[in-house]
């Protein structure tokens, strides 16, 4: 199994302040990811003044398109950003909404592309992404099979390297919609690497679908979850990612080391101490045929019969007086009785 890759979102935590969003980079860098991923917002090429809020949390902003022009930051910007990422040990990454936003991030350097639910079907900016022949990684929240059969059908020809996180858009997602089970279907129907785009603010989900194959992971990061934001409540928290991390690479161990059941050999000496011998529970003449009310077990293995041969003695005669407590050896047994 290859490593899990651990993507950490700042998505819109940064609420449009450069500094705090260089305070995420530096943060997220000591949590063990191996990537961090922003959204890359161009207020006038993706969206419009009749653009609704999802949700209006927003005291500030009186339209979505308001929002997303104080999201949005230069190019200058962008570039002091992926340099901090690079000098820090992560991959820069970034989240497109309009072809201007592609070609933005062609120019800082973006490694590959992540395209986020709403964008699984904006064929142009797909189009424009694949010809950059960089991998794709696609979130499937509000996508059905036969949409992303769409999808993938059409990035293919590029020859790109593609993969489908299953994902769904609810804020925070509940156990109940969370879809473990999308992670297989989507293995045996595209038979590209699978994985999970998470919004419970749970770690459970991710770590679970390590466990199921899942090699791409996911989530949104907040430093505090009553922060002001749209993602807030259903983001990790900063120790929530390094538990969330510490938990995958336990996981991801444990699947890349597999036991092998038929072989108990390492086992030897310590069955040695915790297994049990046949014992007498009570002094017994010699003559005396055995019931299983008189025996009882005792550790350690090897100073008596093996207790799981019990049955092979009930009935049979001792041949010798035994006190209490004794181990009960073959040779005390009249194997003609």
């Amino acid at each position: 199994m290859k490593k899990v890759e651990v993507i950490a979102e700042i998505g819109q935590a940064h609420d449009g302040s450069l500094g705090i969003l260089h305070s995420y980079i530096d943060a997220l860098a000591k949590t063990g990811i191996d990537a961090i991923k922003f959204q890359t917002h161009i207020a006038e090429a993706e969206s419009s003044i009749h653009e609704p809020f999802r949700v209006k949390f927003s005291f500030q902003d009186d339209t979505r398109y308001e929002y997303w022009q104080r999201m949005g930051f230069t190019r200058e910007q962008w570039l002091g950003i992926k340099k901090h990422c690079d000098e820090v040990g992560l991959e820069f990454m970034s989240s497109p909404f309009s072809n201007a936003a592609v070609e933005l991030l062609e120019e800082v350097g973006v490694k590959r592309y992540k395209i986020g639910s709403g964008e699984v079907n904006n064929f142009l900016m797909l189009e424009k992404i694949a010809k950059t022949r960089k991998p794709i990684i696609l979130s499937s929240g509000m996508s059905s099979f036969e949409e992303l059969d769409a999808t993938i059908n059409f990035l293919k020809p590029y020859g790109n390297e593609l993969s489908v996180l299953q994902c769904t858009t609810s804020y925070p997602t509940a156990p109940e919609q969370i879809g473990l089970n999308v992670l297989n279907e989507l293995k045996e129907r595209y038979g590209i690497p699978v994985g999970l785009s998470d919004h419970s603010g749970e770690i459970y989900p991710a770590i679970a679908a390590t466990s199921l194959g899942a090699e791409i992971l996911e989530f949104h990061a907040v430093f505090d979850k009553n922060m002001f934001g749209p993602d807030a409540k259903s983001s990790l928290t900063i120790e929530q990612v390094k538990d969330l991390v510490k938990g995958v690479r336990f996981i991801e161990t444990t699947l890349n080391h597999p036991i092998d059941k038929t072989d108990n050999s390492d086992f030897a000496s310590l069955k040695g101490i915790f297994e049990k011998s046949l014992a007498v529970n009570k002094p017994l003449n010699q003559g005396h045929k055995i019931t299983v009310n008189d025996l009882e077990t005792k550790k350690p293995k090897g100073h008596g019969i093996l207790a799981s041969e019990f049955r092979a003695v009930v009935g049979k005669r001792i041949t010798r007086d035994m006190k209490k407590w004794e181990f009960l050896n073959w040779e005390d047994i009249d194997s003609d009785a």
